[in-house]
């Protein structure tokens, strides 16, 4: 089976579906916009087709000038001659899939292609609904995605999860300590990019009132991410004199995910737009028998179980949060318990071979039809 992948060859989800599908003898191609920057295909006979154009993201005078790219995906279609072409991301990808006119064709979509692209004008919402009519097969990560997507196409969507290797991210039998935390700190954490849709600067409000509430406990609250928000989200650690409580790490190799993972006892994730459409970090965190605390919005709270594996609170609501965050730090019998049920949850769900072995499904369905 030869698959040829349209999407960001730099993207960490790209590079997971990319390999696991080539761990099970997928011969896999990748066919990406912009220049490859990483080097995790090394080590495998993946092809990536990385085109050189400078493609423009916003108004639709740039989202045209995708077409510029088609000539070269044809000639790689040529050349390889996959038996399935699979676009990830609706509209950018999706878009060039829809143009290279080649059957069969899979769509993925992924979050903001569909919340937010449509409703930026007619024109944006006329090329969604045409990318997703060129697709013989739509794919969605998440069951409210899913719903979303169902506004644009008359054609049935099927859900596949994006989840995580069980292996990888289980319980650590180690110590939670390390250069930056003590055995005894209880860490507030959250491992993601600092952007505004992320809502971080609620969380550190949050934490802020945690503090207050509980002056005597050893609190901490670890931030792993880099991004616009970085000055800014600083600014305020300093505004509410939390510094000595409160660590940015920056950016981490993913390798190194589970390791900050496990220094994490309460995950915390409050993203404050729908685009955030399935919480893979919050998964992680569960697989981890860790407790979360999720926003609800987009996909994030069908990821939890509320109440059993985590606690869902209402979006940019700093106090919700903080007393969610109390509820669990104040009860470890309840912490342990919810983390517990989280793994099990993870383990049903969520478990990434099983989500590979469906998209394999999938594609020999496709192929076979």
């Amino acid at each position: 089976m030869k698959i040829l992948l349209l999407s960001d060859c730099n993207s960490v989800h790209t590079i997971k579906w990319a390999k696991s599908l080539y761990s099970k003898g997928v011969d896999v191609i990748v066919f990406s916009i912009g220049v490859l920057r990483v080097s995790d295909y090394e080590g495998t006979n993946i092809r990536i087709y990385a085109s050189s154009y400078k493609v423009s993201r916003g108004n639709i005078a740039n989202k045209l000038s995708y077409i510029t790219i088609i000539p070269k995906l044809k000639r790689v279609i040529k050349k390889e001659k996959p038996d399935i072409l699979h676009a990830h991301y609706a509209t950018s990808y999706g878009l060039l899939g829809s143009l290279a006119n080649f059957h069969p064709y899979i769509i993925s979509v992924w979050g903001s292609d569909v919340f937010d692209f449509p409703n930026k004008s007619v024109i944006h919402k006329k090329i969604l609904k045409h990318n997703l009519r060129k697709a013989d097969k739509i794919l969605s990560t998440s069951k409210v995605m899913a719903k979303e997507t169902q506004k644009y196409t008359n054609k049935s969507i099927e859900v596949t999860p994006f989840g995580v290797d069980l292996d990888v991210f289980c319980p650590y039998s180690i110590s939670k300590a390390s250069s930056l935390f003590s055995q005894n700190d209880i860490v507030i954490g959250t491992i993601k990019s600092l952007e505004k849709k992320y809502g971080i600067e609620y969380l550190i409000d949050a934490f802020s009132l945690v503090l207050e509430k509980r002056p005597h406990l050893p609190l901490k609250l670890l931030i792993v991410g880099e991004g616009s928000l970085d000055n800014s989200l600083k600014e305020q650690v300093k505004r509410l004199q939390i510094q000595d409580k409160v660590i940015f790490k920056g950016k981490i190799p993913f390798s190194e995910v589970p390791k900050y993972h496990n220094m994490i006892s309460v995950y915390v994730a409050l993203s404050i737009l729908n685009s955030e459409s399935f919480g893979v970090a919050i998964v992680e965190a569960s697989a981890m028998e860790m407790p979360v605390i999720v926003s609800d919005v987009g996909g994030l709270p069908e990821v939890v179980e509320h109440r059993k594996t985590g606690i869902v609170v209402p979006p940019k609501n700093s106090e919700a949060a903080a007393r969610a965050i109390l509820e669990i730090i104040d009860n470890e019998t309840l912490r342990e318990k919810m983390g517990k049920l989280g793994r099990l949850r993870v383990c049903e769900l969520y478990d990434w071979n099983k989500n590979v072995e469906l998209m394999l499904s999938i594609y020999n369905k496709i192929i076979s039809s």
